[in-house]
């Protein structure tokens, strides 16, 4: 994690991926071989919710299953998990599993060695992972069609606005017309003319690449029905849908609703809960992130057109499982897994981390919780239409020759946009 250790660790920040040197490997990671039962370690995040959430999972577990006994401890201190991660996998003493692995980091750690090949190591892993996750679950496939990883939890985001700042906007605090680009524009001209915040919206503005998911991808997802950023090798961003999106943002800076300096304080939630900017874009963690700083309300991502809250694709945010191949108990290691993804503890982790299990029954599951609590519920309905970034190789690469441009032709409010064309081409040439 590299800023947010609360429930807002955020997926974003957390795909910095470093050079890997490869192994001599094609990544099947342990397809073959008995599978054995026994002691297994995994690791968590380290905030505080989700090691109380695998405390209590890991305790009845064990109470279960004394001959086979799992140990859980917070992912060591490193400059990111994924550097913490692939430096285990280098050393060969990676744990069993990691419920905080980055599905932009996958590729990087089949090409190690060090994931195991879920679909083809256990007879059913098919069936548990796209039974409790549907279509989603592709999403999560490498570039063989297999699955390297366990999809796990999702922080679908959606666009959060400040209500006493659309009040002295003159706007709607309630009911705001948010649903198309034209509409935000509206609104956030109206913020401006009003004095109501410095800025409309204030994403990220640094130019490193993982900023990317805070403000062009979540837009865009939503725009285009739920399009990858890369899509069976070719980068999608220059389609007509992307060239909406560049736009818009274009426009927003353009105007000064949105600001291109680095912010001085917590740069992914500080801008809104700081009142500085009158919306944000966050997942459910948002609430506990600007709950007694200010007002705010919450409404699916704009599009051009506007579309309804059940067809609006957003940004996933996912952290997923991953098992590792130095594990010498895989059979324990993917029954336990399944335990921890099972109903009871699926619905476990939304109760006590406010994070939502990446499956299709969330509002069935959860139903009781969510009625006890209805501002999640925009948020659950939105978990099967919530889209990650794509696992393929090089991602980073290709996601900061995006964020280059972006930085040179939207955030300066002006340039040709057609130049996203050859940022594509460029992309596509990138060696995996």
């Amino acid at each position: 994690m590299r800023r947010l250790t609360r429930v807002a660790a955020s997926a974003a920040a957390s795909i910095m991926l470093i050079p890997l040197a490869a192994c001599g490997s094609d990544g099947s990671g342990g397809a073959g071989g008995e599978l054995t039962s026994g002691p297994i370690t995994i690791w968590t995040s380290t905030n505080e919710q989700e090691i109380a959430w695998s405390k209590q999972v890991v305790e009845a577990w064990n109470a279960a299953n004394a001959d086979k006994q799992v140990t859980a401890q917070a992912i060591p201190a490193g400059k990111s998990s994924e550097d913490v991660i692939a430096a285990a996998i280098t050393a060969g003493n990676a744990p069993c599993l990691v419920f905080n692995t980055a599905p932009a980091a996958v590729p990087a750690f089949q090409k190690q060695g060090g994931l195991v090949n879920l679909s083809k190591t256990f007879g059913d892993a098919e069936q548990f992972v796209t039974g409790r996750s549907g279509p989603a679950a592709d999403g999560f496939r490498s570039a063989d069609g297999d699955l390297y990883q366990l999809p796990w939890k999702t922080n679908p985001f959606m666009l959060y606005y400040n209500k006493t700042a659309f009040q002295k906007a003159g706007l709607d605090p309630e009911k705001p017309a948010l649903r198309t680009y034209d509409e935000v524009l509206a609104a956030a001209k109206a913020i401006k003319d009003a004095g109501a915040a410095d800025v409309a919206i204030y994403p990220p503005a640094t130019s490193d690449y993982t900023n990317v998911n805070f403000d062009f991808y979540p837009f865009y997802l939503a725009n285009s029905d739920g399009t990858q950023f890369v899509k069976d090798g070719k980068a999608t961003f220059a389609s007509a849908q992307g060239k909406e999106t560049l736009q818009f943002w274009q426009t927003l800076y353009a105007n000064g609703y949105s600001s291109a300096e680095a912010y001085s304080g917590d740069m992914w939630a500080g801008p809104f809960a700081d009142g500085v900017a009158a919306m944000g874009v966050a997942g459910p963690w948002g609430k506990g992130q600007f709950d007694g700083k200010v007002e705010f309300g919450v409404v699916p991502l704009p599009t051009t057109a506007g579309k309804a809250a059940d067809a609006t694709s957003t940004f996933a945010d996912s952290k997923n499982i991953g098992l590792y191949t130095a594990c010498a108990n895989k059979q324990t290691a993917w029954d336990f897994a399944k335990f921890a993804t099972n109903n009871d503890n699926d619905l476990a982790l939304l109760t006590t981390t406010g994070q939502f299990p990446t499956r299709t029954d969330v509002p069935t599951l959860a139903a009781d919780y969510l009625a006890e609590n209805p501002f999640f519920q925009p948020f659950a309905a939105a978990v099967p239409l919530a889209v990650d970034v794509p696992t393929v190789a090089g991602l980073a690469e290709k996601m900061q020759a995006f964020r280059d441009a972006w930085s040179s032709t939207v955030q300066s409010g002006k340039g040709d946009l057609n130049t996203f064309d050859q940022t594509a081409a460029d992309i596509d040439k990138l060696s995996d």
